[in-house]
């Protein structure tokens, strides 16, 4: 049984990942800031016999990063799969491209979004990466955005989210060269689409399982020849 370990697992898509891949049969470390208010993820847990565990985990503290690393010790993870992620204070659900816009920055709240979106995977890749090349298929995958491409910029705005996610597809990028050569680790970001989530929004393009199915089938496909590159859920490649 191949075993999985996702971040961001309380809701949105980090949820929809536990489900499926729990679903097809997978052991899942599912992993939250608040274990005892999941209360949707405590009755999928309840419903999966034994196949998902939950897990207190706080992306922006690395302390609690290496303790949970300590306890899974000499646990294979295949995936680790950073689906956690934040856009800061305020919506872009409810604001649209207002949110983030320039002249706005609280630039405290800007080092809590790096720090979750950016340094957060980074750090659970070096606690992690014993554990990922112990398994049997090496893969460290984040959840990334379209808005993180710097080519793909048309509209302006977003700024510390956008700043984010660029910073994490360089450090995606950088992690599957090296990994690859040390460990025979894979690693590449994947956007998930424009998913209606509480950060998506209702106005969305597709919703969770679309994405999470798209994600998953990516992953599955992940070899050395699309390690380190910029995907889409739906398998088309994005630019940087």
């Amino acid at each position: 049984m191949p075993t999985v370990l996702v971040t961001g697992a309380g809701r949105g898509l980090g949820f929809e990942l536990v489900r499926q891949y729990a679903a097809d049969g997978w052991a899942v470390l599912a992993c939250v800031r608040s274990p005892a208010k999941a209360f949707e993820l405590a009755a999928l847990a309840a419903d999966a016999a034994g196949r998902v565990e939950i897990h207190a985990l706080d992306l922006a503290d690395h302390a609690s990063i290496d303790a949970l690393a300590a306890q899974l010790a000499g646990r294979p993870i295949d995936v680790l799969l950073n689906s956690a992620g934040t856009m800061g204070q305020g919506s872009f659900a409810a604001e649209g491209i207002a949110f983030g816009r320039f002249g706005s920055s609280d630039f405290g709240d800007w080092m809590q979004v790096l720090r979750i979106n950016s340094i957060g995977p980074m750090k659970m890749a070096e606690a992690f990466v014993t554990h990922v090349a112990a398994s049997q298929q090496k893969k460290i995958v984040a959840l990334s955005s379209v808005i993180g491409s710097i080519e793909r910029n048309r509209i302006g705005g977003l700024y510390a989210y956008r700043a984010s996610k660029a910073a994490l597809n360089a450090i995606m990028r950088s992690m599957a060269i090296d990994l690859q050569k040390s460990h025979g680790i894979l690693a590449a970001p994947i956007h998930p689409g424009w998913v209606k989530t509480d950060m998506g929004g209702p106005r969305a393009d597709i919703d969770a399982v679309t994405s999470i199915t798209g994600v998953r089938n990516m992953i599955a496909r992940l070899d050395a020849e699309r390690a380190g590159r910029f995907w889409m859920y739906d398998g088309s490649e994005l630019p940087w």
